[in-house]
This record gives C-alpha cells, structure tokens and sequence, in this order.
C-alpha cells in the first residue's frame, strides 16, 4: 500500500511542477507579457531538472526495473536541481530585499514569483528527505491497471513538452545573443 502510495506520490510531485512551469510561461510571460528574467530562467531549470529526477523514477518503476539504487538516483536528481533552484531563488530574493524596491514582475498572494520557486524548492527537499528517510516502505511500485499506467505516460510526456515549450521561449527571448538582459522587455530573437 505504502508503495503504491509512493508512486503516486512522485507523479503528484511531477504534476505539481508541470503546472509551476507551465503556469509561469503561458499565464504570467503569454497572458500578462512579463519576460522571465536569466534568474527566473536558471529557476526554471533547476524545477525541470528536479522534475527529472521524478521522472526518471516513474519510467523505471513503470518499466518494472526500479530498485533502490535507481531510486535514490532520481531523489538525487532532485535535490540538486532543488538546491540550483533554491540558490538562484535567493540570489533573486536578495537582489530585491531592499526596502521600497518592488521586486521583478507580478506577485501572487503576496509574493514574488521568485519567492514562491524558493518555497517549492523547500518543499522538495522536504519532500526527498521523506522519501529517503523511508525508501524501502515507500519504494515505488508502478499500478498494473492500465488506465493508471496510461495516466502516468500522458503525465510524462506533458512534462516533455512543457520542458519543450519552455526552450522554444527562451530560445525566443533571447535569440543568437551571448546573454539575456537583466530586464528583458522584447523576444530578442524577433527584435
């Protein structure tokens, strides 16, 4: 029970960053036109390399040839990409800590952007120190119903074309140039 409980709950992790990752692109940059600055960028790449760490376990769980190795490997990839994230998101964090300085971009409930992947980065480790702390009971074994099994592909392959899209726009923000702007406030590659 504890390792189907396991399983899901990495998918659940995986689905959670998917939605991080796309809602900063296609709500925030698309819907309301703030570019991602090159810190906000790193973020997203230690949420995606994170990410990769879950899935690398699914496929291995799914493909029936998980074992502790394989899983402590993909906690692995998660904490450092936790901790690429965490360090960015501070130094973000720190470059706006001043008084009457209004931060870059929107807030939500509050808080930065920046602020909240600090927090998400948090909650990863967290959640990996769980995980580590009981790995043989929570040790995740893929569901045999093939709707679950179907379910967790399409999961997959979201996390794929989100990882996609994301280098598309940055690619597109930044364009044939050596660095991004510290403020972008154009897609260099069209300007």
């Amino acid at each position: 029970m504890l390792q189907k409980l396991g399983f899901w709950a990495v998918v659940a992790f995986l689905v959670a960053y998917i939605g991080v990752l796309s809602g900063a692109m296609f709500y925030f940059q698309f819907g309301l036109g703030e570019f991602p600055c090159p810190l906000c960028i790193t973020q997203r790449m230690g949420m995606m390399l994170s990410s990769l760490g879950a899935v690398y376990i699914l496929v291995q769980a799914l493909r029936g040839s998980l074992d502790s190795a394989k899983f402590m490997t993909g906690l692995g990839f998660a904490v450092l990409g936790a901790l690429i994230g965490a360090s960015m998101s501070i130094r973000q964090i720190l470059l706006h800590i001043m008084p009457g300085d209004p931060g870059y971009g929107g807030a939500v409930l509050g808080l930065h952007l920046y602020s909240w992947a600090l927090v998400s980065f948090v909650v990863v480790l967290v959640f990996v120190g769980l995980l580590l702390m009981f790995a043989k009971e929570f040790m995740p074994v893929a569901p045999v119903a093939k709707w679950a099994r179907t379910l967790t592909w399409v999961i997959i392959w979201v996390f794929v074309f989100t990882v996609a899209a994301n280098m598309v726009v940055v690619f597109a923000e930044e364009g044939f140039n050596w660095y991004l702007p510290d403020n972008p406030t154009s897609y260099q590659l069209f300007g």
